[in-house]
């Protein structure tokens, strides 16, 4: 018996260096959480940057829905993508020549399927208080170079409801224009904020990540630009790796094998349904 139990007792040891050597192999290969951002909310199952949209993606349990913000002509934040409404309305022209009650008119659901008709152009405040505490949301400054001040009136909405000091990094604020972050980032500075890069970023040098880590956590780049050298130059300058955008599965499975930090996509279980991420 006694030899029986020492032959068991070797066994779990054995089990168990295995279980710590195999954690230890996953660690060091990368194997950990890959944040899942729905871009402009589930937008492959609804229509962009609607209510219905950013519901879909908290159903679908992604981690932040990202979305767009843009001014009224009455100085009023929409989220909408385009700069103009002829894409995703039955509206035309720009949308800052509309006032909010007309942007309000407006079908932003018909042109994805009639299974959102009438889905309405919503508001900054109203997809935050709909969303605050229940889901991250990634904040792209959208074309803020056409609406003076939207960052104050971005940063003042956020302080009246307190989450200008969000806990976990539950609130980003991004941009494709980075004078428009550095502003951003000075009036909230306990936010954290990221620079979006097309693919005009394709050689940005060390200096340059530098320069944006003086004042941004993320660098979230056009998904083609990236490569395994650029994933460690940017790790190295202290920022996280979110790129967009991506659509199919393969595009979502060379991302994790770079080594991302998030995924933005339309369609969220392409990110967090991958083996790497659960495993």
């Amino acid at each position: 018996m006694a030899r029986i139990f020492s032959i068991f007792l070797i066994i779990i040891v054995c089990m168990s260096m295995f279980t710590v050597t195999a954690f230890a192999q996953n660690n060091e290969t990368g194997s950990k959480k890959v944040v899942t951002i729905a871009h402009r909310g589930a937008s492959g199952h609804a229509p962009e940057n609607t209510m219905a949209a950013f519901q879909k993606a908290f159903e679908m349990k992604a981690d932040y829905i990202e979305i767009d913000v843009q001014l009224s002509k009455d100085g009023e934040m929409v989220i909408i993508h385009d700069t103009t409404l002829d894409r995703t309305t039955n509206g035309t022209g720009s949308v800052g020549d509309y006032t909010l009650e007309e942007l309000k008119q407006l079908d932003a659901g018909s042109w994805f399927s009639e299974e959102y008709a009438g889905e309405k152009i919503p508001t900054f405040e109203e997809v935050i208080d709909a969303f605050r505490g229940k889901i991250g949301i990634l904040i792209e400054l959208k074309s803020p170079e056409l609406y003076p001040g939207v960052e104050e009136k971005v940063a003042d909405a956020l302080r009246e409801r307190n989450m200008d000091k969000p806990k976990n990094n539950k609130i980003i604020i991004q941009s494709f224009n980075h004078e428009s972050v550095q502003t951003s980032k000075a009036l909230l500075p306990t936010v954290p904020h990221g620079v979006l890069a097309g693919m005009s970023w394709a050689d940005v040098t060390d200096e340059e990540l530098a320069e944006f880590a003086a004042y941004a956590d993320y660098f979230n780049p056009n998904m083609n630009l990236l490569t395994p050298e650029l994933v460690d130059r940017i790790h190295a300058a202290g920022m996280e790796i979110w790129p967009y955008t991506v659509r199919t599965q393969e595009q979502a499975d060379h991302l994790f094998e770079l080594g991302v930090d998030g995924i933005i996509t339309d369609f969220p279980e392409y990110v967090y349904d991958h083996p790497v991420k659960n495993g």
